[in-house]
């Protein structure tokens, strides 16, 4: 019998070993949540645990357990559990009398092994769920910020990362730049997109291509936009191609975007090698919507800009040879302007005095030849006429107009054949 009870308080010593050192938690919290698992043992073996007293010495699982009990006169005992005969009463001390409290030590190892389990069952079930909830609570606060660990697990969907106390951290596939390539056990950085948080079982959602991601990388980068001398007013991304940054300086003395790019572009270096060489276009913000549209689609020289505001809609007018420069490769250009201005931007092709003398077409007037969603396509280049598509260059169509090669050739073959008649 001594035997088994040796075994019994080995267990528990076990049990709290264990937990103190592989759990994250302050020894105020561990006690506490220690002596709640004890008391629900109790209410579970006694049907109540309210005149029960614990006290735990988490250090080296060394603990008391005391049952208060009310003296009360042999024939009167209703409740045993909170109740103790005078006879009992003086059979500990005999100058109990009827009222007085008695203290008396239980030996938790006496309950058995099946009360022992259920201890350290229920003491790993409350140890569980507060980590849960710090680990919760703690990213919960993060989102938005930059974070780091080690590559643990790649899958093809997303990819497993620890941080550096272990806690798990996903990076979904879809959150990541097309080019990304991580090994196991490599360094991973990237920011908090939000924690889900499922039945109390969180869930670290990352991101690398969030506009958060770059903004947080530009702050680590640049001092004075920690400093709040620089403002990042808008980030518009394509992540792993290009991205557009509106920044403002408080001080006329600084010079934004000198600031944010580094001498010989030392500071944008490192944020754009840790973004897989996507190319990033710092422009000044201005409060005047024209200006900022203008700077928007740079390189392309702008002639004039007609704002729909209640639409949010630009119409940039600009000289032929301006156009591609303004929709950019696959569109990028323009399709960054629109994210970073909110403005839906058209751009439409200028004639010079001599093409306005050379008879044209209007594409419209071919919507019987030619399917009206591919006569649309065209327009959103800036090319409007059967001119103007003639002397735009084929490959201009294909690709920013996203029209398959036979398309643009009948469409070609169509224009043509009106000006030959």
């Amino acid at each position: 019998m001594a035997t088994k009870v040796t075994e019994k308080k080995v267990s528990l010593k076990d049990t709290f070993k264990d937990f103190k050192e592989t759990k994250h938690i302050d020894r105020t919290t561990l006690i506490s949540v220690i002596e709640d698992s004890f008391h629900s043992v109790l209410q579970k073996q006694y049907g109540s645990d309210e005149n029960f007293d614990v006290i735990v010495n988490p250090e080296n699982g060394d603990f008391e357990i005391y049952r208060n009990r009310v003296v009360v006169p042999d024939d009167e005992v209703e409740d045993e559990n909170t109740q103790i005969s005078l006879s009992e009463a003086q059979k500990i001390d005999e100058d109990y009398e009827v009222g007085e409290d008695v203290s008396e030590k239980i030996h938790f190892s006496d309950f058995g092994r099946r009360s022992i389990l259920n201890l350290r069952q229920t003491m790993a079930s409350k140890i569980l769920e507060l980590e849960h909830d710090n680990l919760y609570h703690k990213y919960k606060d993060k989102v938005g910020q930059i974070v780091s660990g080690e590559v643990y697990q790649v899958w093809k969907r997303e990819t497993l990362i620890l941080d550096d106390e272990g806690n798990e951290m996903l990076l979904p596939k879809t959150e990541q730049i097309p080019s990304d390539y991580f090994r196991k056990g490599e360094t991973a950085r990237a920011v908090v997109l939000r924690v889900d948080n499922q039945n109390n079982n969180p869930k670290i959602i990352l991101s690398r291509i969030a506009p958060e991601f770059l903004q947080r990388l530009l702050e680590q980068e640049v001092p004075e936009i920690g400093d709040g001398l620089i403002t990042v007013h808008q980030i518009a991304r394509i992540p792993g191609e290009r991205a557009k940054i509106a920044v403002e300086s408080y001080n006329d003395r600084i010079d934004p975007v000198g600031a944010c790019v580094g001498v010989k572009g030392s500071r944008i270096h490192g944020i754009v090698r840790e973004l897989h060489n996507e190319s990033i276009d710092v422009i000044n913000y201005t409060a005047n919507t024209k200006l900022l549209i203008q700077r928007a689609l740079a390189p392309a020289r702008i002639n004039s800009i007609t704002l729909h505001e209640e639409e949010r809609k630009a119409e940039v007018y600009l000289n032929p040879d301006q156009v591609s420069l303004a929709i950019g490769k696959n569109g990028m250009n323009i399709k960054l302007a629109s994210m970073l201005t909110n403005y839906t931007i058209d751009v439409f092709r200028e004639l010079d005095d001599n093409e306005k003398n050379l008879d044209d077409i209007y594409l419209d007037e071919f919507k019987d030849e030619i399917e009206g969603w591919v006569i649309d396509a065209i327009k959103k280049l800036g090319l409007d006429t059967a001119r103007a598509v003639l002397e735009a260059p084929r490959e201009l169509l294909i690709e920013k107009a996203d029209l398959e090669e036979n398309t643009v050739d009948d469409v070609i073959r169509i224009l043509k054949s009106e000006f030959e008649d």
